[in-house]
């Protein structure tokens, strides 16, 4: 949730716009706004409160940008890191934005072939996602993919990941696999 501060006194605009340092100065990105905030009042006669913008990470791949019902929503991932000892496994933080929150979360990503996974958190309960990379995309499989991909070989973070069959096929994929998701029961563990 976006960090919420009062305007300075004498704003001409009477709304205030900081950065999560408390900065107004050198954002990047759009600024998020909460439904309704504007007719927030704190008190008589005080100013409406707003949204800090959410300033995008430098490495930040995004991989959709798309209009909901809500309205703007843009995912993207950044914060690539490999897994020590576990050649071919990768950190990944992923971002979702839109008018009203910022959500970051921390998945784990096998890019090995025979073993192309992607393992994050839903509602607290970790979800293991097993992919097939070079197989058949659908839109319910499509957000896995494009991140697999970014995480993966982010040389192809973007692009359409049923276009990517033979390339798939080329480093070891043989799009044969079965998908599934797995919900394992438990909660989730923090995250950073």
């Amino acid at each position: 949730m976006p960090l919420l501060r009062r305007p300075a006194a004498g704003s001409s605009s009477g709304l205030a716009a900081v950065s999560r340092s408390g900065s107004t100065a050198g954002r990047r990105g759009p600024t998020l706004a909460i439904a309704g905030v504007a007719a927030l009042l704190v008190g008589p006669g005080a100013a409406p409160l707003r949204a800090e913008p959410a300033t995008r990470p430098p490495d930040l791949l995004v991989l959709q940008e798309r209009t909901t019902v809500r309205g703007p929503e843009t995912i993207g991932v950044y914060g690539r890191l490999p897994e020590p000892d576990q050649p071919g496994r990768w950190r990944v933080r992923v971002w979702r934005e839109s008018l009203d929150r910022l959500v970051l979360d921390s998945e784990a990503i096998d890019c090995r072939p025979g073993s192309a996974t992607r393992i994050g958190s839903v509602d607290r309960r970790v979800v293991v996602r097993t992919l097939n990379p070079g197989g058949l995309i659908t839109p319910a499989n499509r957000l896995d993919h494009l991140i697999w991909w970014a995480t993966c070989f982010p040389e192809q973070a973007g692009r359409d990941p049923s276009r990517l069959a033979d390339e798939a096929r080329r480093l070891g994929f043989d799009g044969l696999r079965p998908e599934q998701q797995t919900v394992l029961p438990g909660q989730a563990a923090p995250q950073p």
